[in-house]
């Protein structure tokens, strides 16, 4: 995972008093250039989870249920999902979470880049 992170992070040192810690900087613009469409990228673990950013080019991905609830940020552009048979919207800026076991795809005309915070 790191070299995979070497491309589009940097981790700073920084100290805080007598502490110091190592930060990373990741450059979501770089990260997604580099990304093929639905293909995600790991760009960090946080308290167990993974932090994943992904182009989306329009076509549509298929049915998925997962064991582990997931968050799915879209920072722009828009993520057109099929919950059931509901169509649900989810616009630059909002999050939406998909509860354990829940099936989801998506559907044709999502675009922009989508962050995914997952077990």
């Amino acid at each position: 995972m790191k070299e995979a992170l070497d491309s589009y992070a940097a981790d700073k040192r920084w100290s805080l008093g007598l502490r110091k810690f190592i930060m990373s900087l990741v450059d979501l613009k770089l990260a997604v250039a580099q990304s093929g469409a639905w293909k995600s990228s790991v760009l960090a673990k946080v308290g167990g989870a993974n932090i994943k950013v992904m182009r989306m080019d329009g076509t549509p991905y298929p049915d998925e249920s997962h064991d582990y609830p997931e968050g799915l940020l879209v920072v722009d552009g828009q993520l057109n999902l099929t919950v059931g048979s509901d169509a649900i919207t989810v616009r630059a800026g909002e999050i939406f979470v998909v509860p354990v076991g829940v099936a989801h795809a998506v559907a044709p005309g999502s675009t922009g880049t989508l962050v995914i915070f997952d077990a």
